[in-house]
């Protein structure tokens, strides 16, 4: 699932950005708090810290989802000082003149009084009070999970065979004597700034995710969202990265989306998107599906865009050549091809938050307890991304290593061995599935716990910044989200019942 971030100011403005908090009031309301937390005149100066005036009303707005506690910065004349300093950041992105610069901060500005207040279910946001940064939201440590799980409470019951209630790569619904599969994967973020290389390990990741299920791809959909002032070839250049994938493996791109990010409303050339993809199996191979006894067998792993990004801001860019490969879906179709992933119980694909997310994840769905064995794990990592992630001192275990994990019954480990080996894709047995819960990790012969973090290790300069431990406010967030998550789900049951009396007039 993804939302869109429409926003004014976007990563080009860095320097600004550090004091950017996403009150989510709404679009333009969000754009108006933003503006003034970012003014640095003599008028806001003693506002513009973290415990001024200003901040302190606009955490009430956010706590008590009441606007009104920040309308009072919105005078005439901060309008004006609004106006300029927005035009101002316009033109540092924008070639056109200053007067077109004011034409479009007051349109903003006209937009934004417009939608200050709004009233109804359908238009008032729910909010937690709790950014995305902090509770780790896409990082793939626990808090990312937990809002996972929070989502799956949101959907509620679906009658698919798998939802997002399961944690698994894919949703699946059945179709006859058939399991119809459907994924999405959203571009690496730190890779808008290289079309090509995002398309090409997001078509690749969209891909591991319907083969892991047992499932042969049929075909992608591509979504591309990019901002008013980037240029048109990042679209040639990133459905050429998607398409190189497509021919490799057969599998067509047959439709998609191109859109501006906000419309007018984003400045900047920042881009975002995804790709879908759609497969069909008669045999599936999800997590939940995992035994007690079962060996687990991964094979070969380079890394993708998460390695690529490491590669690419530490200054190592050589180490993205190695990223660039299918290995892991030869892996597979070797298995579709010789019908073994019918003896196979689950599949997955090692991503972000690593196999001591996957772990985790495993554990929890299928009630079991994962045991790996270190040593077995680090062999079969990329000799050049392993130097470069322990040169770095950034956790192997907990990245994207784009690896096929294969649980599978031991009667039946030697053939799948044997079958992917034949692949020239390198495999081996790294651990067994036990009774229990949770997963362990055996370290020159020594059990640990292995847990994930709060993120996923902290692979680039500014990831490390954020570190990777749980926030001391963590139980409160929790309890922040799991008040949203009811709210959302409250909303929807009044908006359900809403459009039902409808009907019924």
């Amino acid at each position: 699932m993804k939302t869109c971030e429409k926003r004014v100011v976007t990563d080009n403005l860095k320097g600004n950005q550090k004091r950017k908090r996403n009150l989510r009031i709404g679009l333009v309301t969000s754009f108006i708090l933003f503006l003034l937390i970012l003014s640095t005149n003599v008028t806001f100066a003693h506002c513009d810290t973290m415990d001024g005036p200003l901040i302190k009303d606009a955490r009430l707005a956010i706590a008590q989802n009441n606007v009104n506690y920040v309308l009072k910065w919105v005078s005439s004349e901060n309008e004006t000082e609004i106006k300029v300093q927005l035009a101002s950041r316009i033109l540092e992105i924008k070639d056109i003149s200053p007067e077109r610069a004011h034409e479009i901060a007051d349109a903003v500005i006209c937009e934004a009084n417009a939608t200050l207040i709004v009233e109804g279910d359908i238009l008032c946001p729910t909010l937690s009070g709790i950014s995305m940064g902090e509770f780790g939201v896409g990082s793939r440590g626990t808090g990312d999970f937990y809002v996972h799980t929070k989502l799956g409470e949101v959907i509620g019951k679906t009658g698919a065979v798998v939802d997002s209630s399961q944690l698994d790569d894919s949703g699946v619904v059945k179709i006859g004597d058939e399991y119809l599969v459907v994924t999405i994967d959203g571009i690496h973020s730190r890779l808008s700034d290289f079309p090509f290389l995002s398309g090409f390990h997001v078509a690749r990741a969209a891909l591991r995710d319907i083969y892991s299920m047992g499932a042969r791809p049929l075909a992608m959909l591509s979504d591309i969202h990019i901002a008013d002032d980037g240029d048109v070839a990042k679209i040639f250049d990133h459905i050429a990265g998607i398409t190189t994938v497509s021919e490799l493996t057969g599998v067509p791109l047959i439709t998609g989306s191109t859109l501006r990010i906000g419309g007018d409303m984003v400045i900047g050339e920042r881009m975002t998107g995804g790709v879908g993809a759609v497969g069909i199996t008669s045999s599936l191979t999800s997590r939940n599906q995992t035994q007690v006894g079962d060996l687990i067998l991964m094979t070969e792993g380079a890394g993708g865009g998460t390695v690529s990004t490491t590669a690419l801001y530490y200054g190592m860019h050589d180490v993205v050549e190695e990223t660039i490969n299918i290995r892991f879906l030869e892996a597979c179709e070797a298995l579709l091809q010789s019908g073994l992933h019918r003896k196979v119980h689950s599949m997955t694909d090692v991503t972000n938050g690593g196999i001591r997310g996957d772990a985790r994840e495993i554990s929890k769905t299928a009630g079991v307890k994962m045991v790996f064995e270190e040593e077995k794990i680090r062999a079969l990592v990329n000799p050049k991304v392993l130097s470069m992630l322990e040169f770095l001192k950034i956790d192997y275990l907990g990245v994207s290593l784009d690896a096929l994990l294969v649980i599978v019954p031991p009667e039946h480990g030697s053939e799948v061995l044997e079958t992917i080996r034949a692949a020239n894709v390198e495999i081996d047995v790294i651990g067994c599935v036990e009774k229990g819960c949770g997963a362990d990790i055996i370290i020159n012969g020594e059990t640990r716990d292995f847990a994930p973090r709060f993120r996923e290790s902290a692979y680039t300069p500014v990831k490390k910044v954020h570190g990777e431990e749980n926030p001391r406010d963590f139980e409160d967030m929790k309890a922040a989200i799991d008040r949203a998550a009811e709210e959302a789900i409250d909303k929807k049951h009044r908006v359900l019942e809403h459009i039902k009396g409808k009907k019924k007039r």
